[in-house]
């Protein structure tokens, strides 16, 4: 394909992908986005400790991590809208206990039941785009579907701190993220169904022609389990897997460091809703750039950056708790760390998609997802373990350890792994 042409098929890829791929996605994220940096405060207000609030943040990735297998096995059999739509219902039971959890242990489940649910919307996604979004497009087309997530990021603290600022209350954002999963159901279940669109696009939007009409989910002939697939694909998956996971606990660790970090420096709800706010702002605008740069130059050019500026910023971070100038240190370090997870954006799905299996990509992509989680899954449980016997600027700086060790890795198997994709 021309260059001159891929403009045009890359805004037709948009165009159809764009209400029934992306649509849904923003709206679980936006929601998700304006909860995310309260869960620690809320669960302070039910007695939680530093660690304790930690632990409690960590409940999301941990059920993400758990919801990966079911997941699979869901679009497998069933497809991807109705998953969706049974996802989004039971996000929405675990919303409405979200807002009225009496006590610490209801609050931490409800938060661990949304985290299963957003499994399902992530792997479902990302299956279906491996096979369907052409090689030269790939990394703009998946890091979109990231973008989609930081756009909920960068959105949603801004709307929790308005609604704080109206309501004077916490359970306000839940009340919205509710909001947004009806939204989100209606949308799966009344728009168009992307498994009937994709049928009738052009050739050139399939990766790869069989001659067969392509509908229903993703076809797996084998549907071999997530471990046995693992077991298989032990060898890329034991190397450029764990470097992948590397990315994903420093994301993670991210995401529950910053408002605890606000919440031990003593800001107020509000300001830590907005400076985590302007982190995401930083994150997303550099979404669709990452996508460019593997595209052109290659995956490693955007995961090493990006692995480096975190892991910087977090061990820069660690140094500043106590200065008097310590809401500054905070502002510009979320910063910073707003840049290098932009870098990365979609980073983890397309390395994903170049590496599996071309007929058969469901069971081996729910195998990396299940690895990337756990690497997510495992980075707030390490936050709050460290924190609780020692300090909050400890598991920050370690968490920045992480990043550079990552860095190394990618550096060594992204070359030894993934296909040459630059472009001549």
């Amino acid at each position: 394909m021309t260059d001159s042409a891929e403009p045009t098929r890359a805004r037709e890829v948009l165009w159809r992908f764009g209400p029934m791929i992306y649509g849904p996605t923003v709206l679980f994220a936006l929601g998700e986005g304006a909860v995310i940096p309260l869960i620690p405060v809320i669960a302070a207000r039910l007695g939680a400790d530093v660690a304790a609030a930690a632990l409690v943040a960590s409940a999301l990735v941990v059920g993400q991590l758990c919801g990966n297998i079911p997941a699979g096995w869901a679009v497998a059999r069933i497809g991807e809208r109705l998953t969706m739509a049974i996802a989004g219902g039971i996000a929405l039971i675990g919303v409405i206990a979200l807002a009225f959890a009496p006590v610490l242990g209801v609050f931490a489940a409800s938060v661990f039941l949304i985290g299963f649910c957003a499994a399902a919307f992530g792997l479902a996604r990302h299956s279906f785009m491996t096979t369907r979004v052409p090689l030269f497009f790939r990394a703009r087309a998946l890091s979109l579907l990231g973008g989609t997530f930081r756009l909920g990021m960068f959105i949603g603290p801004f709307v929790a701190a308005a609604l704080l600022a109206i309501f004077g209350d916490e359970h306000a954002t839940i009340w919205f993220f509710g909001g947004c999963l009806v939204a989100c159901v209606l949308l799966v279940l009344l728009g168009p169904d992307p498994e009937k669109q994709v049928a009738a696009l052009d050739e050139p939007l399939v990766r790869e022609d069989t001659g067969e009409a392509v509908s229903g989910s993703i076809p797996t002939a084998e549907r071999a389990g997530v471990f046995r697939t693992m077991w298989r694909y032990r060898r890329v998956l034991g190397r450029l897997g764990v470097a992948a996971a590397t990315l994903a606990a420093v994301r993670s660790a991210r995401q529950v460091v910053l408002p605890l970090w606000g919440v031990s420096i003593g800001l107020d709800a509000q300001t830590i809703a907005l400076v985590v706010g302007v982190s995401g702002a930083i994150d997303f605008a550099l979404f669709y750039a990452s996508g460019q740069v593997m595209d052109r130059f290659g995956r490693l050019w955007a995961a090493l950056p990006a692995m480096i500026l975190m892991g910087s910023g977090f061990v820069a971070l660690a140094f500043t708790h106590d200065l008097d100038s310590s809401a500054i240190w905070f502002a510009m370090f979320a910063a910073v760390l707003g840049v290098g997870n932009g870098l990365s954006s979609g980073i983890l799905l397309t390395l994903g998609a170049d590496i599996a299996p071309k007929a058969d990509p469901a069971p081996f992509l729910g195998s990396w997802r299940t690895l990337t989680d756990a690497g997510g899954a495992v980075a707030p449980l390490l936050v709050s373990a460290i924190a609780a016997v020692s300090t909050l600027a400890l598991a920050t700086g370690l968490i920045g350890l992480v990043g550079f060790i990552g860095a190394g890795l990618f550096a060594v198997y992204v070359p030894r792994f993934v296909p040459h994709t630059r472009r001549s």
